[in-house]
């Protein structure tokens, strides 16, 4: 089918209506066969109550509140919930109420029975927008008379009817599903490769972009690029700004430049990104192609870049080359506080670039030593840049968690082979919470410093009321940070309960911080936070104005004295997500098109990247044209994809991270290694061996030497006769019995008690509280 419902729906308004034949045409249907499907498809949204047909051949949409679009998650146990995109309570959908949708895919839901206080609300899934797996890994069974595609991925609950399996009965195959389940008829499909466990590093990337699927991207479209406006860009040339880099995989993406100098009793910091905005007509084809693959990959010593070849060489910022750049400049005290800010279009130079042996030789340097190491002689006139830079970093780190930012300690585990996954990402990760600060690290640096650009321009562009596109933070829910509260007081920690509060995720992180059981602590507040989400102001109206209602006024002012944590704008990195590329796209319309002043016979201008501009623009930003394309920029579709694209990378990069743990953890089977107790559940416990932080469950048949009970509050299981416990944060040693690489599980047996290991585990190599992305193992 050329169309999804979710696609037949984005075309049909709310007010107003659409012509079938209009349909046809969007959709390219030719023959009369697709005809007859859109028609059927019609027919199937007019009896659920979601499109009305006024008239023949006309087709409206209604606004049902009782149907719910949500995304639907599911696990190996059978439990699945709809995930609902306004934000609302999950709701708890029952396998005969699935109607053959699977895990990730987008559904309309409606409420059969209302959730109560401990209860989710339950209900049924009416209609699948869009199918999340189009193709997917599987082991072949023979059944009966006939062969059965298996999916690796537990989460899907189904098998796969295959016609002609071929020669591949017993192997792992990838899998294309050419009919999805309805009524009685099973799903279809046809092997379409088989996939070898043994083809080495480009073998594995291939098995988990095949598992993500996302190993079939459509290539580039053929589309010339624009120059960037020369006529208002400021000359920043003999700025000797640097090159923070610490990736070095190939294809890995071009990242932003800066330059600070210290500035009353502060810094003044200037953070240039890469110009791809300017560059792109929006809604061309290439513009479209990159926000449909919406994130550049990861996977590890190579990446897939988000941009097409000649967009990133033209945007890439080289030492010594002139190049154009769009431009944020930070007055910052001391203390970390943004005093002013203005966005510009520049044009810069880089003088260096600064990688991870710079940053190591420099804080290896005796203070006020006359000797420049080696590794230094070639920067040897930015030394001094460097040093105010750490300054600025560190006052900007201790701001952000002063303002409520987290930071948790959950840096990558220690594996040569992760490559550019065991670097901090520039972006911070976009999660809710920051890593500490890394001055060894240039991108731990520059990560500090993209943030707070990036809450700029949600401040600036509040007080411009225009509709950035923001990454949002959920609340994370009671029960979960009660979870984490319940085990800091198991292990101690000076943390008071009330009977009916629940302490704040910062509550918690303060508390976790002198924790000797900081690591595994963190990770499950880690885990209690639910990822940010993409999002766009609805109560923003592009180019109207700030000043003409003192409410709007007062709390744009109000957002930019107290900036929210929980709220950012990212546009630093398009070379890196999608969204950052439309945030830009945004803030160079507000610089080279936005109305400066009211007529052109008014002298007066104003600077529309200066802070506090809002308050005196009485006039339409921007014609109503240009507020027209604006606000297309980033439709609720697009922003639905994006989101959903952020999770399926985001899975990818743990997937990969658990992988390269899983197989060096190969060679280690039937080996005695001290770690320590990460996670406990009522059928065993996680244990974490560092430095690798490879995990692996010993599950509780495997403790026969008693009864073991699990007592959820304190995180621990008892034995009933001996008494001995397991609890999260407790040293053991342990032997592996068993790597399964596909599903990323490590079976581990106890051979020595907590209190036997603690000894061991206190000498072991890296048996500190460095941070690590843990193996994901599935419940056995």
């Amino acid at each position: 089918m050329k169309f999804t419902v979710a696609d037949l729906l984005d075309q049909v308004p709310v007010s107003g209506s659409v012509e079938s034949e209009t349909l046809e045409k969007i959709f390219r249907l030719s023959n009369r066969s697709e005809k007859d499907t859109l028609q059927l498809a019609i027919q199937g949204l007019e009896k659920l109550g979601v499109i009305t047909c006024p008239k023949e051949g006309s087709i409206q949409r209604i606004d049902n509140p009782e149907m719910i679009e949500a995304r639907l998650r599911c696990s190996s146990k059978g439990f699945c919930f709809a995930i609902r995109d306004d934000g609302g309570e999950d709701i708890y959908i029952r396998d005969h109420q699935l109607n053959h949708a699977w895990n990730g895919d987008r559904v309309l839901v409606k409420v059969t029975r209302e959730g109560g206080r401990r209860r989710s609300p339950e209900g049924g899934v009416q209609c699948i927008l869009e199918r999340q797996t189009t193709s997917l890994l599987a082991h072949l069974d023979q059944q009966e008379n006939r062969v059965v595609a298996l999916p690796l991925d537990d989460r899907l609950l189904a098998s796969i009817e295959l016609a002609d399996p071929g020669e591949h009965s017993g192997s792992l195959v990838e899998v294309k599903v050419d009919r999805y389940p309805v009524a009685q008829f099973a799903a279809r499909g046809h092997v379409a490769r088989p996939l070898p466990l043994d083809a080495g590093a480009s073998g594995d990337r291939e098995l988990l972009l095949t598992k993500a699927n996302l190993h079939e991207r459509p290539e580039a479209p053929r589309s010339s690029l624009k120059t960037p406006n020369a006529k208002k860009r400021q000359q920043l040339c003999d700025q000797p700004s640097l090159l923070l880099r610490s990736w070095s995989g190939e294809g890995a993406p071009a990242l932003p430049a800066v330059h600070v100098e210290p500035h009353e009793g502060g810094s003044r910091l200037w953070v240039h990104a890469p110009t791809v905005a300017e560059r792109l007509a929006p809604g061309q084809a290439l513009d479209a192609w990159i926000k449909e693959r919406g994130e550049a990959l990861c996977l590890g010593e190579v990446w897939q870049p988000l941009l097409n070849g000649p967009l990133d060489e033209a945007c890439r910022f080289t030492v010594g080359e002139e190049q154009d750049a769009i431009t944020l400049r930070l007055d910052i005290n001391a203390e970390g506080d943004v005093r002013d800010w203005l966005f510009c279009l520049t044009r810069i130079r880089p003088v260096a670039e600064i990688t991870p042996a710079h940053l190591e030789a420099l804080g290896a340097r005796k203070p006020k030593a006359r000797t420049v190491p080696a590794v230094l002689k070639p920067i040897k006139d930015q030394i001094g840049q460097l040093e105010t830079l750490l300054f600025c970093a560190r006052s900007l780190q201790a701001e952000a968690i002063r303002s409520g930012v987290l930071e948790l300690d959950l840096a990558a585990p220690e594996l040569e082979s992760l490559g550019d996954l065991g670097r901090s990402w520039p972006d911070a990760d976009r999660q809710q919470w920051i890593s500490p600060l890394n001055e060894q690290d240039p991108q731990s640096i520059l990560a500090v410093l993209v943030m707070a650009a990036d809450r700029t321009w949600s401040q600036h562009s509040q007080d411009l009321q225009v509709k950035a596109l923001e990454l949002l933070a959920p609340e994370a829910e009671a029960s979960a940070l009660t979870d984490v509260a319940k085990a800091a007081v198991a292990l101690e920690l000076p943390l008071e309960l009330e009977e009916d509060g629940t302490p704040s995720p910062v509550e918690l992180a303060q508390a976790i911080a002198s924790s000797p059981q900081r690591r595994v602590l963190d990770r499950q507040l880690c885990q209690a936070l639910p990822a940010p989400l993409l999002e766009i102001d609805a109560t923003a109206e592009p180019g109207e104005g700030a000043n003409d209602d003192s409410e709007v006024t007062a709390s744009a002012e109000t957002a930019m004295s107290s900036p929210s944590p929980r709220r950012t704008a990212p546009w630093c990195c398009p070379t890196l997500h999608a969204a950052d590329l439309i945030n830009q796209q945004l803030l160079s319309a507000v610089l080279l098109e936005g109305k400066d002043r009211p007529s052109v016979r008014q002298k007066d201008k104003v600077v529309l990247g200066e802070r506090g501009c809002g308050s005196r623009i009485e006039w339409p930003l921007f014609s109503q044209s240009q507020s027209q394309k604006i606000s297309e920029l980033a439709p609720q579709r697009l922003l639905q994809k994006l989101n959903a694209r952020r999770r399926q990378v985001a899975e990818l990069r743990r997937d990969v991270v658990a992988m390269m743990q899983a197989r060096h953890c190969e060679p280690m089977v039937g080996q005695e290694q001290p770690g320590v107790i990460s996670g406990v559940q009522s059928y065993g416990f996680f244990v974490e061996l560092p430095p690798s932080m490879i995990e692996g469950l010993v599950h509780v048949s495997s403790l026969n030497d008693d009864w073991y009970e699990y007592r959820s509050r304190q995180n621990r299981l008892v034995g009933r006769r001996n008494r001995r416990r397991y609890q999260l944060g407790d040293a053991v040693t342990v032997k592996i019995m068993k790597v399964d690489v596909l599903r990323n599980q490590i079976d581990l047996e106890v051979v020595a008690s907590a209190d036997d290991a603690a000894e061991v585990v206190s000498t072991a190599p890296g048996s500190g509280q460095e941070a690590s992305i843990p193996v994901l193992v599935n419940e056995h």
